[in-house]
């Protein structure tokens, strides 16, 4: 009786024993089950958060190599968005952090030493490190990489450790740090075997999956990139051969956003549904140039400052659809040293009129205004306000830009439109190699100030004073800024609106 009992109890604690482990089995299960879910969920909200957008663009590349490349439209994709530089610009064109996370720089100005941010890698998975520095910079130098100009003041490289660069001057370069922003500034993958002109090995927020010369890139996300992310996971740039084409394309659904090719083009997309045309600022300055050559009437100071006073910048920048606001002087708003010269010369005829009537009839005419068709307009306009109010016979002539390009090389030319885009082009009136013939010697010094300054208070300083004293000796007449256009569709976000003529950062991009 007693083995009986034993074995009906061993009986009920197999069956305890089974059921208990029922019960774990099914509550783990249920965890797995439960846990497997939120993780399906995940990646699924990870994966809805990765849009793929595509961009509208004119002037196609035709090769990746932005080392050798002349064309500044693969600089303005590529730089920031695939390849990182030791510095970086904001959306302001103010110096910020790049591959470099901080700098020193030595009294006198002669000593940069950078501190490299931790952790870099290329999109390959190669380490980036401070040999990987200072070899593209010697190797920018040696074969003379677009860009290398801005080095001529660089008297050696070395890296201290992993992390630390010092580069050191012959001379002081209170531009060094914009210039690193650019090419110069591009760290190459040193151990990288690949062809430049096809292919792209970066430490930006993208990497290039594809490329068609003349037809599209294709970026896609890098994972490996020490920053924050990119929204998207991938960005398709599509190029047209004109404006027409990427409203078209626009309008079909085939682009998310387009970078038409001025302000001027605004009528062709703001008829469009869905979309919407968003303005920003630009470095892009549009100006009258006067040929101040000998052989010319516009080497008196005296007929450029009438000449001045006869223009109403106001009625120009209320009229034309590309201008954000009046220029004064051969510094936009988002440059180093700008200052408001607006008043200047503000529109007085009477005291044009005066100056111009010391001069004769034959010596002030004819005048000629020289024009490219996107201009012509505009150069309809300055003719009826310099004839109706001191020159008697001004005439415009509207010819192509490689035309326009060899006038204002050659110096035949007497007044001409024309656009200057880059910070910095100011130092075009501080030599009289430049296409306007100008010379001053007050002007050339404070230029010289400048391009000298130890500090940056300084070099603004003497900017300053050398924009001053070339527009009050009315070395052109400058008119306006031109805005910046970016056409979206609706719902698309985190798109960039100032210098896209320059600057395409995408990082933000979504839909």
């Amino acid at each position: 009786m007693e083995a009986r009992h034993s074995g009906h109890d061993e009986l009920r604690r197999w069956g305890i024993f089974i059921g208990v482990a029922t019960a774990i089995f099914g509550l783990l299960w249920a965890g797995w089950t439960l846990a497997s879910s939120r993780v399906l969920s995940f990646t699924s909200m990870t994966l809805s958060r990765s849009p793929k957008l595509s961009i509208g663009l004119l002037d196609a590349p035709t090769t990746l190599d932005i080392r050798t490349g002349s064309d500044e439209d693969i600089e303005r994709v590529l730089l920031g968005n695939v390849y990182g530089t030791l510095t970086s610009r904001t959306q302001e064109n103010a110096i910020a952090p790049g591959l470099a996370q901080s700098w020193t720089v030595s009294k006198d100005a002669l000593t940069y030493t950078f501190t490299l941010r931790s952790g870099l890698v290329f999109s390959n998975g190669d380490t980036l490190n401070s040999d990987d520095v200072v070899w593209s910079l010697q190797r920018i130098i040696t074969k003379k990489y677009v860009g290398a100009d801005g080095l001529d003041s660089l008297k050696s490289v070395s890296a201290a450790d992993s992390r630390t660069v010092t580069l050191t001057l012959s001379k002081p370069d209170p531009t060094l740090l914009r210039t690193l922003s650019g090419r110069a500034g591009v760290v190459y993958d040193s151990a990288a075997d690949i062809d430049y002109s096809t292919a792209a090995v970066g430490s930006g927020p993208f990497s290039v999956s594809a490329f068609t010369p003349r037809s599209s890139i294709t970026l896609v996300r890098n994972s490996r990139y020490w920053g924050t992310k990119a929204v998207a996971g991938q960005i398709t740039l599509k190029y047209y051969s004109d404006d027409a084409h990427l409203a078209s394309a626009l309008k079909d659904d085939a682009i998310d956003m387009a970078l038409p090719s001025s302000a001027l083009e605004s009528d062709r997309f703001s008829s469009l549904s869905g979309v919407k045309t968003v303005y920003g600022q630009t470095t892009s300055k549009v100006l009258l140039a006067f040929n101040t050559g000998i052989d010319s009437i516009f080497s008196d100071e005296q007929v450029r400052q009438a000449t001045r006073y006869l223009i109403d910048t106001t009625a120009i920048v209320s009229k034309q659809k590309d201008a954000a606001t009046a220029l004064g002087g051969p510094i936009s708003p988002l440059e180093p040293g700008y200052s408001d010269l607006t008043k200047v010369f503000p529109y007085d005829l009477a005291k044009a009129r005066s100056m111009l009537a010391f001069f004769g009839y034959q010596y002030l005419n004819p005048v000629t205004v020289l024009s490219t068709t996107e201009y012509s307009s505009l150069a309809d306009m300055l003719v009826s306000q310099l004839s109706k109010n001191g020159f008697y016979k001004v005439n415009s002539s509207i010819v192509d830009s490689t035309t326009m390009t060899r006038q204002l090389k050659n110096g035949t030319y007497t007044l001409a439109i024309i656009t200057m885009d880059d910070t910095g082009d100011a130092s075009q009136f501080a030599s009289g190699d430049s296409v306007f013939r100008y010379e001053n010697s007050d002007a050339q010094s404070a230029y010289k100030q400048a391009m000298s300054s130890t500090t940056d208070a300084a070099y603004q300083g003497h900017l300053r004073d050398f924009a001053s004293i070339v527009s009050k000796d009315a070395a052109s007449a400058w008119l306006y800024v031109r805005k910046d256009i970016v056409v979206v569709r609706n719902g698309t976000t985190g798109y960039p609106t100032n210098m896209t003529d320059q600057m395409l950062p995408l990082a933000k991009l979504s839909d």
